[in-house]
């Protein structure tokens, strides 16, 4: 019964942390665009060397 006097507020405690946390990445922006990376991927050029050609020629 007296590990409860303990338990019970450290998880309260515990689940304030994980909420704040939670509310600082909102804020943040860490979840802000979910898809973009991925479509970056795909929008990758796949010949970098002669973009590179082009600009060299173009100075």
């Amino acid at each position: 019964m007296e590990t409860l006097y303990l338990l019970i507020p450290f998880s309260v405690l515990l689940v304030f942390v994980i909420a704040y946390i939670f509310w600082r990445s909102l804020v943040g922006g860490q979840f802000d665009d979910l898809e973009g990376p991925g479509f970056r991927i795909l929008m990758d050029d796949d010949n970098p060397g002669k973009q590179q050609e082009e600009n060299g020629k173009a100075e």
